[in-house]
């Protein structure tokens, strides 16, 4: 484990990331919230989008990051077709979104950007998903019940709608959650070894 005396810090409001990272016995602290206007460049393909707007909120952290932290953010897009879908912002945008997904395929791409005080690297991983049909019957219970207006797409595969209504996974599913966990540990690890030991080092002048 390449993790001792490092300050790691998860720049996101997610609870399904926080548990993410839990599961993969990283020791981490979460940021105190602050602002990004998550705005992207119109002509930006839709695959880039995440990874785009995690370095934004990186880019935007308030605080210097000092010699032994490094910090994380994530962002998630799921992509129906042509069409991203955000968070719903109320029942009638939530309902509209699972019966846009139902009997179809779409994507679910989330990107990661690692930081410290003097490198940086993102990287982004994309999952295919596919719902079998779902009843009106189904979509209203599900949005009545779990209430997903914090998840892009209107649902998290890790509830209710993910057991019953998901055929289909190709790819990672943590990945669906919000964080490509595999990707992610190669990722951390290979970045500690080679870029924030190398460059705190160069810093220091060892």
């Amino acid at each position: 484990m390449e993790f001792k005396d490092l300050d790691i810090i998860l720049a996101s409001g997610s609870p399904r990331r926080r548990e993410l990272l839990t599961g993969m016995a990283i020791p981490f602290r979460v940021a105190d919230a602050y602002t990004v206007e998550e705005r992207y460049p119109a002509s930006l393909p839709l695959a880039e989008v995440p990874g785009y707007l995690s370095r934004l909120k990186s880019e935007a952290y308030p605080m210097p990051l000092m010699e032994n932290q490094i910090l994380i953010t994530a962002d998630t897009l799921v992509l129906s077709g042509n069409r991203a879908l955000g968070k719903p912002k109320d029942r009638q945008a939530a309902v509209e979104m699972l019966h846009t997904l139902s009997g179809g395929t779409h994507h679910v791409t989330t990107g990661v950007t690692i930081r410290n005080r003097s490198a940086q690297v993102t990287f982004s991983e994309t999952t295919a998903v596919t719902f079998g049909r779902l009843s009106a019957d189904e979509i209203a219970f599900y949005v009545d019940t779990f209430r997903p207006y914090d998840k892009a797409g209107a649902y998290g595969i890790q509830e209710w709608i993910g057991y019953v209504g998901i055929e289909r996974i190709d790819g990672s599913f943590y990945n669906v959650m919000g964080l490509p966990t595999r990707l992610l540990y190669t990722e951390l690890t290979d970045f500690i070894r080679t870029r924030h030991t190398a460059n705190n080092k160069s810093i220091n002048g060892i």
